[in-house]
């Protein structure tokens, strides 16, 4: 073969193989980076008091989660069973799981324990209204305190003639009015 001839073939052949090799697929290892983390969100000053507010020990967990077991339960005035109960029962029995003897009454309730304002209510108080008489600040209804969740927005769970064994805003308009006093028994 001539000279000429095998330079353009070899050229030629230089870039065939050149060209095969770039159409290579290259696999390269990428390093995985895990996603950033999130920072930790920071709770507000209103949070971290609601919070604390709401930490409650073992004896007053058992004690609301009693309680909660009721939720449903048809009202029964001197009721204390899953077939009717009334608001003192209520108490009376979730109190009583708790290792706590509670008087029966509603009246005898709201003079046990430290008495405690509107403002300063914790979970596992206990909360009382006077519902008979718009004039009268007779105890006659009472509930547990089952969570805060802010200053104007305070559950309790208590036996309702008409509704049963309910959780209920103690800020909404009836119980607002008709609140009388707290206790906190522990």
């Amino acid at each position: 073969m001539s000279k000429q001839l095998f330079l353009p073939l070899g050229f030629l052949l230089v870039c065939l193989l050149a060209g095969c090799a770039s159409s290579k697929k290259t696999t390269t290892r990428r390093s995985v980076t895990p996603p950033p983390s999130r920072p930790a969100t920071k709770l507000s000053t209103k949070d971290k008091r609601t919070a604390r507010i709401n930490r409650i020990n073992d004896q007053q967990q058992k004690i609301i989660s009693t309680a909660r077991s009721f939720t449903g339960t048809p009202y029964r005035w001197g009721g204390t069973s899953r077939g009717g109960m009334d608001c003192s029962g209520l108490l009376m029995i979730s109190f009583q799981e708790g290792g706590v003897r509670l008087p029966r009454t509603s009246a005898e309730q709201s003079k046990f324990g430290q008495l405690v304002s509107l403002r300063e209510l914790r979970p596992g108080d206990l909360v009382f209204f006077a519902t008979k008489s718009k004039n009268s600040r007779k105890v006659t209804h009472a509930g547990l305190v089952t969570e805060v969740r802010g200053k104007h927005n305070v559950q309790f769970i208590h036996a309702s003639t008409k509704l049963g064994v309910v959780e209920s805003n103690i800020f909404s308009d009836y119980y607002r009015r008709a609140f009388v006093k707290a206790r906190r028994p522990f």
